[in-house]
């Protein structure tokens, strides 16, 4: 492959760069480069600007309203994005659900909730997971019952991220309970409003507000909200979770990560000299910067390989296994690299609530949080421990 970029695609990068210096507000910015809790509001304040800008659906064809990007652009406009320390685009609509409906979903629900998506007037989540089912995903329990137009849905789904804001979520179900596990499995979507949902926080180990568990009780949906038929929700679950896990990579998160953590230990001094000429910390940058440009081909060879429509194979699985652990070992060197300075932890400030008068000690209060969120990476989305399983039997046949 030849990673040389073109004149056209630096050209493309440096208009990036100009609409990324000019239109993401300067507090949003700022939130994220200390590593603040983002507002519901914040997150549709941004995507509403690249939505006028006509980028948020930056892996949409030009059918559906998308920039009709190709693999690389995607990722430079990535990259650029994690940089600027703009936010993560919120991804269950865009780039989740999204894709599921233009493969799978009927003209009328392709022309119903695709303009939806695209406008940022639905916010998405995922019912996928259950106490029950998580990486065997397959052993879910909730049930939907046809009665007439509607399927009757009992059941709960746990570990539902930002649910507590969605309006909208696509969710499996289990509509034959005597076929086997995965042929008994469909895919509906469901209206957050209707009867019967309850949402209740779960709250994470750095204290944040960020997952849920749903329960539903005898919660009816219309039969029209299925997307595909009946018991082909596995193949529909499928292809959606190729698209997540090649996201859950964070590629562009991750060479962010490494320049401040560069930065950060050319700072700190250890007996007299940078962290980073302690032979032994340095290895292990090294080592960091070395996988990551792995990582970085190995990325674009996928999107590549699935830019004329096809979907990403079990290299998104290999993609998630690098990319998390990846991240993890960032996230850790980071923590050691700030040495005492990483254990003080101010939920207050990373909520938004006050500030510290402190600049530095403003920049490593997120450390600690960071840390422990990103033990999470390397179990959703399906545990590394299943994606190395898929890997084995898919690609070396074992």
């Amino acid at each position: 492959m030849n990673l040389t970029y073109s004149a056209e695609e630096q050209a493309f990068r440096q208009e990036v760069r100009d609409f990324l210096a000019t239109s993401l507000p300067d507090d949003i910015r700022e939130r994220v480069r200390l590593g603040r809790r983002l507002s519901a509001n914040d997150h549709v304040r941004w995507q509403n600007i690249l939505g006028e800008r006509g980028w948020l659906a930056a892996n949409w064809p030009e059918e559906h309203g998308g920039p009709g990007w190709g693999p690389v652009q995607r990722h430079i406009f990535d990259e650029e994005c994690a940089a600027a320390h703009a936010p993560t685009i919120v991804p269950f609509g865009v780039n989740m659900v999204a894709p599921v409906i233009m493969k799978f979903g009927n003209e009328a629900q392709q022309r119903h909730y695709l303009p939806r998506i695209l406008a940022n007037r639905d916010w998405w989540c995922q019912g996928y997971s259950e106490p029950g089912a998580g990486s065997d995903l397959a052993s879910l329990k909730t049930r939907a019952v046809r009665d007439g137009d509607h399927y009757v849905v009992t059941g709960q789904k746990t570990w539902t991220t930002l649910g507590q804001h969605a309006n909208m979520m696509f969710c499996l179900v289990r509509t034959d309970p005597d076929a086997r596990k995965q042929a008994g499995i469909s895919f509906l979507l469901i209206d957050m409003a209707s009867p019967g949902i309850t949402v209740r926080p779960i709250i994470t180990l750095e204290g944040a507000h960020e997952v849920n568990e749903v329960f539903l009780d005898e919660v009816r949906v219309p039969v029209a909200n299925r997307i595909g038929e009946e018991g082909q929700g596995w193949t529909c679950a499928k292809f959606l979770l190729t698209h997540e896990r090649t996201g859950i990579a964070g590629l562009g998160h991750a060479k962010q990560a490494l320049r401040h953590l560069k930065s950060l230990a050319t700072r700190v001094q250890h007996r007299g000299r940078p962290l980073l000429e302690l032979a032994s910390f340095r290895q292990r940058v090294v080592k960091a910067e070395l996988e990551l440009m792995a990582l970085e081909v190995t990325n674009l060879r996928v999107i590549a390989a699935a830019r004329d429509g096809g979907v990403p194979g079990a290299e998104s699985s290999l993609l998630k296994v690098r990319g998390s652990e990846l991240r993890q070992e960032l996230s850790d060197l980071t923590r050691r690299a700030l040495g005492p300075a990483a254990l003080p932890f101010f939920p207050d400030f990373l909520h938004g609530d006050g500030e510290l008068d402190d600049p530095a000690l403003a920049e490593s209060a997120s450390s600690a949080a960071q840390y422990f969120n990103r033990r999470k990476l390397s179990i959703y989305g399906g545990a590394n421990e299943i994606q190395k399983s898929i890997v084995a039997k898919t690609i070396l046949g074992m």
